[in-house]
């Protein structure tokens, strides 16, 4: 049963914030370069920048900090080519990363919904 501090406390905070967020990015990223059939998509990308964008994009789905300051997902992913599997892949294993870090099924749950709500700005072949 939550606690009454819980209850108050964003996602973000509930997971330890700035500190968590950041390691989950770099364990998420991890997986992503791992999986022969992922890696190909960051070949050629300034992978700093691109955990930085990830690191404030999850914050603020998460309920912490707005920062996220980068290109639209749309815009962002335009031309690369994402399949629906790969897309489902990718989310896969960013939940895999926060259920391993401890985060409840609630916020996995949500993070599930957002995944699930913007899947149509990312992908482009439906197979």
């Amino acid at each position: 049963m939550p606690t009454s501090e819980s209850v108050t406390q964003s996602p973000y905070e509930r997971l330890g914030g700035a500190p968590t967020i950041t390691e989950a990015v770099e364990r998420f990223y991890l997986r992503l370069l791992g999986d022969a059939q992922l890696a190909p998509y960051f070949t050629d990308t300034d992978l700093p920048t691109l955990k930085r964008h990830q690191v404030a994009m999850l914050s603020q789905v998460l309920g912490g900090p707005k920062s996220y300051e980068g290109k639209e997902l749309a815009e962002a992913h335009r031309g690369m080519g994402v399949t629906r599997t790969h897309y489902d892949a990718v989310g896969a294993h960013l939940l895999a990363v926060l259920t391993e870090m401890g985060a409840p099924a609630d916020i996995c749950d949500a993070v599930a919904g957002v995944l699930k709500s913007v899947a149509d700005d990312v992908i482009e072949l439906d197979h």
